[in-house]
């Protein structure tokens, strides 16, 4: 019983000077980019110029950020009214993706990132909203 009480001190000392090491300061990095969204009405005709997306056609679609595994969701980022999305990421790999109404599709996506210390990684992205 004496030995078992010692063991269970060590073990219970260890995990205590375990959880009181700092493994240091998280660091981040950016993602950013700029969203484009069409067609956003169908048959244009030639020559005709694409009408730009009010801000609630933005505001409905998000950036989705997944872990390195591109199955567990760690955020999701807003996209603004002029397209322009922007969000500060902890040090490491991620799969990005949208979050897909109805039948929008990025050719670009999901695509693996790699977010580094104090450094904007840019990834710009095409949603295609499906209308013909």
């Amino acid at each position: 019983m004496a030995k078992s009480i010692i063991r269970l001190s060590i073990i219970i000392s260890l995990l205590i000077s375990f959880n009181s090491c700092s493994f240091g300061p998280v660091k981040y990095g950016i993602l950013e980019g700029q969203v484009k969204i069409g067609p956003l009405q169908p048959a244009m005709q030639i020559g005709e110029e694409a009408p730009t997306p009010a801000p609630e056609v933005y505001s409905a679609r998000e950036i989705v950020v997944y872990k390195k595994n591109g199955v567990t969701e760690f955020t999701r980022l807003e996209i603004g009214a002029t397209g322009w999305y922007q969000g500060k990421l902890p040090v490491g790999s991620y799969v990005i993706d949208i979050n897909r109404i109805g039948i929008d599709t990025a050719d670009n996506l999901p695509r693996k990132i790699e977010i580094r210390a104090e450094v904007t990684t840019r990834l710009d992205i095409e949603i295609d909203t499906g209308i013909r």
